[in-house]
Order: C-alpha cells, then structure tokens, then sequence
C-alpha cells in the first residue's frame, strides 16, 4: 500500500537506505527525490563504495527510512556514511523493523518509509543513481524531515579544535594536512568529493 502523504515527506534531507543481501546492510544517503507521482517513482543516489550500494545493484530492491530533525545523532554514527564489507549493521540493532519486502526500515528517527523496487539505473562515476518504482510508503510520524543544514547545524558535534592545518570534511570531520585540496580528491572515509571540505 502506498500511503502519498508519505511520499511528501521526501526532500532534500539524509535518509536511512537499507538493503536484504547475504547479509542486513545499509547506509546514510543525502539524495534522494520522488520523479513522477503516477507511477510513485523516486530517485536515489548511492556511493558505489559501499555495500548497500552492490546489493541494491544486485537485488534490484531497497527500503528508505526518511530521518527527522530528532532522530539521535547514534543513527548517523551506527549506519554512517558508507556500509562495510564484512559488517552486520543491523546486528542487536533494535530500532528497526522488516516491511513486506523483507528489508528492515527505521522504525524511531524517521517520519516515513518507503519501498523501492529498481526498474533503471544511470552510472554517473562515483555514484549510481537507482530509478525506482515505489512498492509501499508508509508515514510513521509528523516529525519534520531532517534537511542536509539542520543536521549541520543542530545535530552533528562540532568539530574539536585542533592545531592540524589543511582541509576538513565537513561530513564526517575527517583532515586532510596540506596546502591545498586537489580538486578530484575523495574523502577516504566517507567519500565525499573536495566540495565537501573546509579550509582549517
């Protein structure tokens, strides 16, 4: 059953992007939009640097929990920017529940769900962009979605001050030592691009 209220809840804000493989896996994405409204179709942009990202490749399949300006800032530490290789992340997890299609949403710190079933993808470099139908939207609250500045702002810890000098993620706070960035360059650990970064 898909639920438009749900659909609404989309915008330009952090989502939780689960995925059902060998293994539980999922991820933070920051994009994320509906394209058309008959069909329910949305858009989802994955780092190809991760492992939801192979196996929504594989699958053809995912679910997106759309956080909330509450949601505890242990979600983003928990799930991060990017899903490990060998790691079970929903493992004694208890926030979260399975949807029809089997794959696990969050249940606290998000306003709504979705599934998503692919039906094209487009490679753009470093991330793939999965068109998806939409299988099931559900609202599970009237918090305000999270957007990318109220995370900034209110919800991740301010960075600790440091006598490094060079550029800092503004993502995920990881320094790069140098006098300049170069401008191809990719955060190892979360793997935004030089847009992302800081002079400190």
């Amino acid at each position: 059953m898909i639920d438009n209220a749900a659909m609404f809840k989309l915008g330009y804000g952090l989502y939780l992007l689960t995925a059902k493989g060998a293994q539980d896996n999922g991820c933070i994405v920051n994009t994320a939009m509906q394209v058309t409204a008959a069909p329910n179709r949305v858009l989802v942009a994955v780092n190809k640097q991760n492992l939801t990202h192979d196996i929504i490749q594989y699958t053809k399949e995912f679910n997106l929990s759309v956080l909330t300006e509450g949601c505890p800032f242990g979600v983003y530490q928990h799930f991060g920017y990017q899903s490990g290789k060998k790691v079970d992340k929903f493992a004694g997890y208890k926030n979260c529940h399975r949807s029809e299609n089997g794959i696990y949403y969050l249940a606290e710190g998000a306003n709504a769900f979705l599934s998503g079933s692919v039906s094209d993808l487009i490679d753009c470099g470093t991330h793939t962009l999965f068109l998806a139908d939409v299988t099931a939207a559900k609202v599970l609250g009237g918090e305000n979605s999270v957007t990318y500045d109220y995370y900034q702002k209110h919800v991740k810890p301010k960075p600790e001050k440091t006598d490094k000098t060079g550029f800092r993620c503004k993502v995920c706070g990881y320094i790069y030592e140098g006098e300049e960035l170069p401008p191809d360059y990719i955060c190892p650990l979360c793997k935004h691009g030089a847009q992302d970064f800081e002079k400190i």
